[in-house]
């Protein structure tokens, strides 16, 4: 019994410890689990307070995002506001414009027009949103809204269609059936709408013919001013030829000092005026731009020495000596107009010779080559004249000025010279200056760049070389003796140069020998004369050439102690050939056999001179200026009896005056040519009082050879006489 409580207190033991282990063990299992649900608590915890976190963030953002959408909604109100108004500007400013205004969708269908366009259609159809281009076109067309110019409406209508679909579409203009001109403009847009523009231009039509009426008015009255210039000339001209030609002929006749003195004012009076008469057409020509030049080969050196020649007269009037300083390593020819370069160097120096009372004028004419043959030429002309005060040089080159005033005018002339050299060189390409200082002297000068003209026929056989190594320059002008001393060294003489005979005498006593001395005539004290014979008798026997400008003088005082005569100013050319001829002499002559015996004279005819000429005064004048030469001289009153005196007569030369009634000298002209037997041909001449640009084109156009310029001069007639004097005619002009 006991034994069995003691094993029923050990299994309650036992019992009551498993029930203890398995408390403790439910207490940790229940420990373990309240940790878990206390960390799920709490991750649940975390959870809840990140959902209410992001809860708050998302009603921020909502309500922030509401009050975006608002200030969004907001803005698109108000653009949308702003783009209406835009739009509504848009077309209330296209209903201003007064022009036509459309707008057509890709598939050309109208989007929009203002009130302008639509009008046009009024009355013929309802334009509107919608209505095709094609359409439009049709109805045009149809209805014959514009002037189609006599075209096939279907014509018309299917060239307009075809016009826009090219990508650059060209204006067109059309007149519409109330008379207005239209300008219609398409372009296509950046979204392929295509935009109309119909412009008004009907004043400006109207401008434009007035602006055409009024050039063609103004183009009539330039040529009526043409035509009345050119007539004027002729009118003047013709009676020009009888007063300078008469008073030739007078001048030629006995006469006392007084009378030629009459006879010789006469004469330059008329060319004075004549003078004036070309400088007003030259300018006219130059102020209607109908100046033209004719470029060709010319000698620059030997047209500025003719020039001077020229002018050698007038120089020695008024102890003015006149220099050419050329410069030696410069070709003197090139190719340029050689009228226009004689026109302009003429003016200048002839200013520069009325200016100076005493002096010299010098013509200067340095340049360098540029490229491919041209040459830059700076030609000035100096002179020791009255010079112009500087508030004047500016206007100089100006139309109608004058150095002097009006008040006190004591030189002749029509202030237009310079005008028209300053615009001749500009019309060469150049540019023109002056220097000046009163009382002193003026240099002009002018700057070209002209093509160099090498000869047309190249020298084959080589010239002789001048032998000669020691010269004395005599003279009493610096710049001469310095020109002649750079001349002289460049053909590698020895140079020796003295300012009077007297100090070249003393130079000779010295022991100085030479193999050529070059005197000036003209020199104070002891000219070039008397210095000639001061060597003879001093027993110097040395060769002479003597540098004159008064070749008249020079041959009273010519004598066997010269060995030759060169007219100033030298020319180059002029001087190496007398150089050359002092360097090799020809040989004696052998005296030529007699002939075997004479022979008899074939018989020779006078020649046959035909002049036409209705003005009686000209044909006296003609008559007496030819009376001493050998010819058989008959007279027309008008074309129509030249050309029946042509065939009668059977002249040798025509002198064909130009202006004659019933029938002028060009129809003349041609007539003759068309009744010429085939491999005859009369020269005919043209006598002309016509200067102006395109007279010489059409004289030589009707069949003319040559033509002469009113008022006649006599050694012209002589030289076209003698120049077709035929074999069988006996010379015209006596020896």
């Amino acid at each position: 019994m006991q034994s069995s409580i003691a094993e029923k207190l050990a299994q309650e033991r036992r019992a009551r410890l498993a029930a203890e282990r398995l408390l403790d063990q439910k207490k940790t299992e229940l420990f373990a689990a309240n940790q878990k649900l206390a960390m799920h608590a709490r991750m649940l915890t975390e959870q809840i307070v990140e959902q209410r976190q992001g809860l708050v963030r998302a009603m921020h953002e909502t309500e922030s995002l509401k009050g975006e959408n608002t200030r969004v909604k907001t803005d698109l109100e108000r653009a949308n506001s702003m783009a209406m108004i835009a739009q509504r500007r848009l077309w209330d400013a296209v209903e201003t414009i007064t022009q036509a205004f459309a707008v057509y969708d890709g598939d050309l269908r109208l989007v929009a027009a203002n009130r302008a366009y639509l009008t046009f259609f009024e009355g013929h159809v309802a334009i509107g949103p919608g209505t095709s281009y094609d359409d439009v076109l049709r109805l045009v067309a149809e209805r014959g809204l514009f002037n189609l110019a006599g075209r096939d409406p279907q014509d018309w209508y299917f060239e307009m269609s075809a016009r826009i679909r090219s990508r650059d579409i060209s204006p067109v203009d059309m007149q519409s059936h109330d008379g207005r001109w239209y300008r219609l403009n398409n372009r296509w847009g950046m979204q392929g709408d295509l935009v109309t523009y119909a412009q008004d231009i009907t004043d400006s039509i109207a401008r434009e013919d007035e602006l055409r009426e009024a050039r063609d008015k103004a183009e009539a009255a330039n040529r009526a001013k043409s035509a009345f210039l050119a007539n004027m000339s002729h009118e003047i001209r013709t009676p020009m030829n009888g007063v300078v030609g008469m008073a030739d002929l007078l001048a030629e006749t006995d006469l006392t000092e007084e009378q030629r003195l009459f006879a010789d004012t006469i004469r330059s009076s008329g060319e004075a005026l004549l003078t004036i008469i070309n400088d007003v057409l030259d300018y006219s020509k130059i102020e209607a731009e109908r100046m033209k030049l004719y470029p060709e080969p010319f000698d620059l050196e030997r047209c500025l020495h003719e020039i001077m020649v020229l002018l050698q007269p007038s120089a020695k009037d008024r102890d003015v000596k006149l220099l050419v300083d050329y410069d030696l390593f410069l070709p003197t020819r090139f190719e340029a107009d050689p009228g226009r370069m004689r026109q302009i160097m003429t003016n200048l120096l002839g200013n520069a010779v009325k200016f100076t009372q005493r002096g010299h004028v010098l013509a200067r004419v340095v340049g360098f080559e540029r490229e491919e043959s041209q040459y830059e030429l700076h030609i000035t002309i100096e002179d020791t004249g009255i010079g112009i005060a500087p508030e004047l040089l500016e206007h100089v080159f100006g139309e109608f000025n004058q150095v002097e005033a009006d008040s006190n005018r004591k030189f002749e002339g029509t202030g237009l010279g310079l005008a028209i050299t300053s615009q001749l060189v500009a019309l060469m390409g150049g540019e023109v200056w002056v220097d000046s200082a009163l009382g002193e002297g003026s240099c002009f000068g002018f700057k070209l760049t002209l093509p160099r003209s090498e000869p047309a026929t190249p020298i084959d056989t080589p010239t002789p070389p001048i032998t000669l190594s020691a010269a004395l320059v005599v003279d009493d002008l610096l710049v001469n003796r310095v020109i002649l001393e750079r001349q002289l060294q460049t053909y590698g003489l020895e140079v020796t140069l003295c300012r009077s005979g007297e100090e070249a005498l003393h130079v000779i006593e010295q022991g100085a020998t030479f193999d050529v001395v070059l005197s000036d005539h003209h020199m104070p004290d002891l000219d070039g004369v008397a210095f000639v014979q001061k060597l003879k008798e001093a027993g110097v026997s040395v060769p002479i050439l003597l540098l004159s400008s008064d070749p008249d003088a020079v041959l009273t005082a010519q004598s066997d102690d010269l060995a030759g005569y060169l007219q100033k100013p030298v020319l180059r050319s002029e001087l190496f050939r007398a150089l050359q001829d002092l360097s090799h002499p020809p040989p004696a002559r052998v005296p030529a056999a007699p002939p075997a015996g004479p022979s008899a004279p074939a018989e020779l005819r006078q020649m046959r001179v035909l002049a036409a000429e209705d003005n009686r005064t000209n044909q006296l004048v003609f008559r007496k200026m030819v009376k001493d030469f050998d010819i058989d001289l008959r007279f027309a009153n008008n074309g129509r009896e030249a050309v029946k005196m042509w065939q009668d007569f059977a002249p040798d030369l025509i002198f064909m005056d130009i202006s004659m009634p019933e029938m002028d000298g060009r129809e003349a002209a041609r007539e003759i040519r068309k009744r010429e037997a085939p491999g005859t041909h009369v020269p005919i001449c043209a006598l002309t009082a016509h200067a102006m640009d395109g007279d010489s084109e059409s004289i030589l156009a009707a069949g003319i050879d040559y033509y002469l310029t009113k008022p006649l001069k006599k050694i012209a007639i002589a030289e076209r006489i003698s120049s077709e004097c035929p074999d069988v005619a006996r010379p015209a002009i006596p020896g």
